[in-house]
């Protein structure tokens, strides 16, 4: 397994194969690529397959998130997404919030993640 810690080379194309295999969704390129540039991403990759991604969007100083952590189903419980946790502890300047799936605790708890603030959300209308 080879990790790619901000990964620049990442390409939107190659990204939205690897999430339509973990969400389902219709996802702009272009949208895609600028989302991607605004991030940093941390992937795993099996050859040239990616298997795991983790993105941090972050103002460098004061607050930082994970906006996605995603391993291919096939893929999961072999340590790749404990490996891109530990990264993301590693390389980032900032503590880092995120919301979790439901059902998905254990998997934070067991890598040192500690229970903080209560997520909400404010939904956007779809055009």
């Amino acid at each position: 397994m080879e990790y790619k810690i901000d990964d620049k080379k990442l390409k939107a194309n190659i990204f939205i194969s690897f999430v339509n295999k973990v969400w389902k969704g219709r996802y702009d390129i272009e949208k895609t690529e600028a989302a991607l540039s605004k991030t940093f991403n941390i992937t795993a990759y099996d050859g040239d397959m990616l298997v795991g991604c983790l993105r941090i969007l972050t103002d460098g100083y004061f607050f930082g998130t994970i906006t996605e952590l995603l391993v291919l189903p096939e893929y999961q419980k072999h340590g790749i997404g404990s490996k891109l946790l530990y990264l993301a502890k590693e390389t980032s300047p900032t503590m880092l919030y995120f919301g979790a799936q439901p059902g998905v605790e254990a998997f934070y708890e067991k890598n040192g993640c500690k229970k903080s603030l209560q997520s909400y959300m404010i939904e956007k209308d779809k055009f």
